[in-house]
């Protein structure tokens, strides 16, 4: 059985399977919200906007183009980064538990969205982009930048358990920063912090989404050219490079690349849990451990999940959004705890 499942044949039935689920909730997700529409409504207001229609109410247009839409698609583009960087964490380290937060990207993130918060400069933008996302974006590459320093050998090794570690003290550290910030901070500053730590793509916009999905479509390219070298990292350095693998070269690239990533989606969307730590696994356990076949099913995968939890989670409660966060955790979890108790789950 489990041969057939993660034979070629059954990877394409899942690549097209959740291919067309993904369209459909691309377009179901534009459908459902406060504002009720039809598809019917959706396709024509899209296509006035194209020039195609007219006659469209402008407010419908206005909804489903420019608040809606985007908010789908940057939902989508987050969920896909964030499942193929833990999946690229967890090979490189040989740690399952690996997320794309792992090296202290979320805390210095929080901080740098703190300082900007507390000063009330939160308000403002830089070339289309808010002033918080921008300091969420610096904070997430000076964290990393620290923990690259801490983990570096003389000899320019990057050392997984060194880098874990930093991780972990730079992560802490920030967290520290970040609370004394809160607790010195105007009133009101809690709420805020608050409100943008536990993830939301509300504020996602075409010209956000653009930079972000670049950067996430170049990276996610990037890294399925090196499927065979993570591959090779699961036996083991030593073995990788008998494989031919350049151990030191294609970590630096890995661990630049998937943070350039990570620290980009965490300026749009905040910190968005248990997506990038689950998704590889159930790749994982629907077609095998390869990163061939694992990759893209965790891109379409992750998109789905973070795409629902952000429809649960302004559908869910009449007048209000529940956090991000908080739905992927509700749906994390459970997975999680059901892979663990599975024989094929994690490994």
């Amino acid at each position: 059985m489990l041969a057939r499942v993660r034979g070629t044949p059954t990877l394409i039935v899942w690549i097209v399977g959740l291919t067309g689920l993904l369209v459909i909730s691309v377009m179901l997700g534009v459908v459902i919200g406060s504002a009720e529409l039809s598809l019917g409504t959706v396709a024509r207001a899209v296509g006035s906007r194209l020039g195609l229609v007219g006659g469209v109410d402008v407010l419908d247009e206005h909804i489903v183009v420019d608040l809606r839409l985007p908010r789908v698609v940057g939902a989508a583009v987050i969920g896909a980064g964030l499942a193929v960087c833990g999946a690229v964490l967890q090979s490189l380290t040989g740690n399952p538990l690996a997320d794309p937060y792992i090296l202290g990207m979320s805390g210095g993130a929080s901080l740098g969205a703190v300082l900007v918060l507390s000063t009330g400069l939160g308000m403002g933008a830089i070339a289309g982009s808010s002033v918080v996302s921008l300091a969420a974006f610096v904070g997430a590459l000076g964290a990393l930048l620290l923990v690259f320093a801490i983990a570096v050998t003389r000899g320019g090794v990057l050392m997984p358990n060194r880098l874990i570690l930093g991780g972990v003290a730079v992560g802490q550290l920030a967290a520290a920063a970040t609370s004394a910030l809160v607790y010195f901070g105007p009133h009101g500053t809690a709420d805020l912090v608050l409100n943008w730590s536990l993830g939301s793509v509300a504020g996602i916009r075409w010209n956000s989404l653009a930079l972000t999905g670049v950067i996430t479509v170049a990276v996610v390219g990037a890294v399925l050219l090196y499927s065979r070298s993570l591959d090779a990292f699961a036996f083991g350095e030593r073995a990788a490079a008998s494989l031919g693998t350049h151990v030191v070269r294609t970590r630096w690239i890995l661990y630049t690349l998937v943070s350039l990533c990570t620290a980009v989606l965490v300026a749009v969307s905040g910190i968005v849990g248990f997506v990038g730590l689950v998704v590889p696994h159930v790749a994982r356990f629907l077609v095998g451990p390869l990163h061939a076949r694992m990759l893209p099913i965790s891109i379409l995968v992750g998109a789905l999940i973070v795409m629902w939890s952000d429809v649960v989670g302004r559908s869910l409660v009449t007048g209000r959004e529940l956090p991000l966060s908080l739905v992927t955790a509700a749906l994390g979890v459970p997975a999680f705890v059901w892979l663990l108790r599975t024989r094929s789950g994690v490994r």
